[in-house]
């Protein structure tokens, strides 16, 4: 496949990703999607699983249920339908029928703490997570206003130590650009406390201060969205961050009275972990929220 025929089907793809993301409460029409973006509707199908691997469907069904699953802990005083409502479904019936087959669970047994054994059961598939002896209970996060960035990056199928292979792709671009200054970001499509890590996108991305000095344009681009964040500074080593995300969304979350958006957290790294040799981190942890 020519390059330039690659980079036309991640641009697309990412467009529509970008578009279902913000779009996710309203009912999205796929043939108006086509038309949106001036696309065949089987060319658009077959591009957006050849990228993401899933196709639009299932992409939009997974979004809808990891808002519900947040909005169900996070909206206490919002009954089943409003939620249902919010996250796109029609009808109560058809939400609860799409939340059991996910969940194996009823939205209000997940309310009153079905969520954390589900949860549970995912941390389980890490090893490294297993053996975090972390706590993050004095964790304070500030809330801050931060500014859309564009990103260069390469995306990644499964959250575990293969991620590193990404990260040293990314690295060799840094190099091949020679670029001294720089913002190394991870961003999470998908909420991986709710969501079985070999499914999850991981994003691994890279936004220069000045991008005037990249002549290599191998990577793709998309756009890290603008908003309100709660931030969390954060230092440890393998398995502490994803234990961190599963506090995060289980603990902190539904305790803090604010609301997660549909846009996807980030971390900014000031030490990498997949590159570093001493493999800790330091980060700032991003969480969209809203009051």
């Amino acid at each position: 496949m020519k390059r330039e025929t690659l980079d036309k089907k991640i641009k697309i793809s990412n467009d529509l990703m970008f578009y279902i993301y913000t779009h996710i409460e309203t009912d999205i029409n796929i043939d108006e999607l086509a038309e949106h973006f001036k696309i065949n509707k089987f060319y658009m199908h077959k591009i957006f699983k050849e990228i993401f691997g899933r196709n639009i469907y299932e992409s939009i069904k997974s979004i809808r249920l990891q808002k519900a699953s947040n909005l169900l802990l996070t909206n206490k005083y919002s009954t089943i339908t409003e939620i249902a409502n919010e996250c796109g479904y029609s009808s109560q019936t058809s939400f609860i029928r799409a939340f059991k087959e996910r969940f194996s669970m009823t939205p209000n047994k997940w309310r009153t703490g079905g969520y954390k054994k589900y949860s549970n059961e995912i941390l389980l598939q890490s090893r490294r997570a297993q053996e975090s002896k972390a706590n993050f209970e004095d964790i304070q996060p500030k809330i801050v206003k931060m500014p859309q960035m564009d990103a260069y990056y390469i995306r990644h199928r499964g959250y575990g130590d293969k991620v590193e292979l990404t990260w040293q792709k990314i690295q060799t671009w840094i190099y091949q650009n020679t670029l001294t200054d720089y913002t190394q970001i991870s961003l999470f499509h998908d909420n991986p406390t709710i969501t079985p890590l070999e499914e999850c996108h991981y994003v691994a991305c890279i936004v220069p201060k000045d991008e005037t000095n990249v002549s290599n344009q191998r990577l793709p681009k998309f756009k890290i969205s603008n908003g309100v964040y709660a931030k969390f500074d954060l230092e440890g080593e393998r398995g502490d961050l994803l234990k961190f995300i599963h506090w995060v969304y289980h603990e902190w979350l539904p305790k803090s009275e604010y609301q997660t958006t549909t846009k996807p957290p980030y971390a900014v790294y000031y030490k990498n972990h997949y590159l570093d040799e001493s493999k800790t981190f330091k980060i700032s942890f991003y969480l969209s929220i809203m009051f």
